[in-house]
């Protein structure tokens, strides 16, 4: 699971995208379109942020949920939260301070 999140997070739009839900939780993908389009300049298709949307999803940091015909996507920040918990515990075991 944690290579999930670490292939994800290496892509910069992805990043992007997670950033967005972050300013704004819940969009549609037109929503999320618009946004990458007129905040970054990023002229992507709907598939091709629909696919960054799926890999996110794959790892865990985006779940989605349906509303009528509508897909909304919310950031899911408990990926990370598992990966820097591990890494501080090893840390506070290890009798260092970060």
């Amino acid at each position: 699971m944690a290579d999930d999140v670490f292939k994800a997070l290496a892509d910069p739009t992805r990043r992007r995208i997670l950033d967005e839900l972050t300013d704004r939780n819940g969009q549609t993908l037109f929503e999320i379109c618009g946004r990458l389009a007129t905040k970054h300049g990023l002229g992507l298709s709907r598939q091709a942020v629909s696919q960054h949307l799926a890999v996110l999803e794959t790892a865990g940091l985006v779940v989605t949920r349906r509303e009528g015909r509508y897909k909304f996507h919310d950031l899911h920040t408990a990926p990370l939260e598992q990966i820097v918990t591990r890494w501080l515990a090893q840390s506070d075991q290890e009798g260092r301070t970060p």
